[in-house]
């Protein structure tokens, strides 16, 4: 019995051994392929390599050794040549496909695997192989690189692998909408004009990647993709963890999405003090609308009652914040012209006007200086809403220049003390 089982063992050795040489020998130029050493031996490195999957008990694969043996022989040290056992390592063969012995497949650096189709001589290897060569040398001479099966057409989407995805992606602070795609995956070629088109709409918002799936599966398989195209959503700053994308396949679509998430992980505007013309114009000619506030004078209300006013600005900013509009706020009679020329004096402080510079046109609050108030006062200009008057004169007025708030409480001026004067007589 005890003979038997080391008669057993002795013979699975012999049979794991004959696996991985029975058609390559160490001695051969072609390079024993393993799924402990095939993504950085091929898929890691920056050459071309020819990779035969193959079974040693396949007839095709047999007859295919010969000439296999001879191309890499041929290529050594131009381009590299290596075979994987797939009956062995079902899971390898898997990843790339591989339905048949012998398959053949070409891996380009930072491309999809490219299936080998010509005749299985020396010669067509060789020629395929060289031809895969020169057109890498020609790319990398233009400046262009390998885009992973995609058109190597200039566009905005960004190419991701499993090398830089940590480093543009996750360690980035901005948003990214990824795609993982295969080559051969009919939805994905249908959705690549419209990610592509997406990605220069969104360019200095959103930024889109694509990664192919079959080629950097390390990163595929963290995020748990399973089917084709995949999109996942990383929000800006700290990613901790991907949302799934759950929009349409247009670039309208895509865009519509993409610009929910951006507004919604936009911070609150600053509101900024009226300190000069500048000031009011970087705000205003970069917003649709004005929200500028006039708040009472420091000796009237002390840093506290100006701090509260300005935190109410801050929460109305940023319930506001999708439609990009701008605040800024001036001491009251700092802008008297200003103040003039959008109807502010008598009805008291605080006060507000929204300003539409572009049409020099504005609306003035005329509920309660609260969150309830202007709330309702945006909300109803928002929809439309509300009734609009032109600034007076039809231009922006004087703006004067004036020091910014210290963020201290106002201190009032120090009265001189005229006494009675003693006349001493002479």
């Amino acid at each position: 019995m005890r003979n038997d089982i080391k008669s057993l063992f002795v013979f699975a050795v012999c049979w794991f051994r004959f696996s991985i040489e029975a058609l390559y020998s160490s001695t051969s130029d072609v390079i024993n392929l393993t799924p402990q050493n095939f993504d950085s031996r091929v898929i890691d490195s920056n050459e071309v390599w020819i990779v035969e999957f193959f079974a040693p008990w396949c007839g095709h694969c047999q007859a295919f050794v010969s000439e296999y043996s001879k191309a890499a022989t041929a290529l050594k040290g131009a381009i590299k040549v290596g075979a994987v056992d797939a009956d062995q390592h079902k899971a390898l063969g898997s990843r790339y496909g591989v339905k048949g012995f012998p398959t053949v497949k070409i891996f380009v650096p930072n491309k999809a695997p490219i299936d080998y189709s010509g005749p299985r001589t020396a010669q067509g290897l060789v020629d395929a192989g060289f031809r895969e060569l020169k057109r890498l040398i020609d790319n990398r001479l233009s400046g262009r690189s390998s885009d992973s099966g995609r058109s190597s057409a200039e566009n905005d989407v960004i190419e991701l692998t499993d090398s830089n995805f940590k480093e543009k992606v996750l360690d980035s602070d901005d948003m990214w909408l990824v795609e993982f795609f295969a080559p051969w995956c009919g939805h994905c070629k249908n959705l690549e004009p419209h990610w592509k088109k997406a990605a220069s709409e969104l360019k200095g918002k959103v930024k889109l990647g694509a990664l192919d799936a079959t080629v950097y599966t390390v990163t595929a398989n963290k995020y748990g993709v399973q089917g084709f195209p995949t999109i996942k959503f990383f929000p800006a700053g700290k990613k901790y963890s991907a949302e799934d994308y759950d929009g349409g396949r247009t670039a309208d679509d895509i865009v519509r999405w993409a610009m929910d998430k951006y507004n919604e992980n936009l911070p609150a505007p600053e509101v900024v003090q009226i300190t000069d013309e500048k000031v009011l114009k970087d705000v205003c000619e970069n917003s649709q609308l004005c929200v500028i506030s006039f708040l009472p004078h420091i000796l009237d209300c002390q840093s506290k009652c100006r701090n509260d006013y300005l935190e109410v600005l801050k929460q109305i900013g940023e319930k506001f914040k999708r439609n990009h509009w701008g605040y800024l706020w001036s001491e009251a009679v700092a802008q008297p012209e200003l103040e003039d020329a959008l109807g502010i004096g008598g009805f008291g402080y605080p006060a507000m006007a929204a300003l539409n510079i572009r049409k020099m046109k504005y609306s003035w609050l005329r509920g309660s200086f609260s969150v309830d108030g202007i709330n309702e006062f945006l909300r109803d200009l928002s929809y439309g809403k509300g009734s609009s008057v032109p600034v007076k004169g039809a231009k922006l007025p004087k703006i004067h220049k004036v020091e910014p708030w210290d963020g201290k409480d106002g201190e009032p001026p120090v009265e001189e003390d005229y006494g009675e004067e003693t006349h001493s007589e002479l």
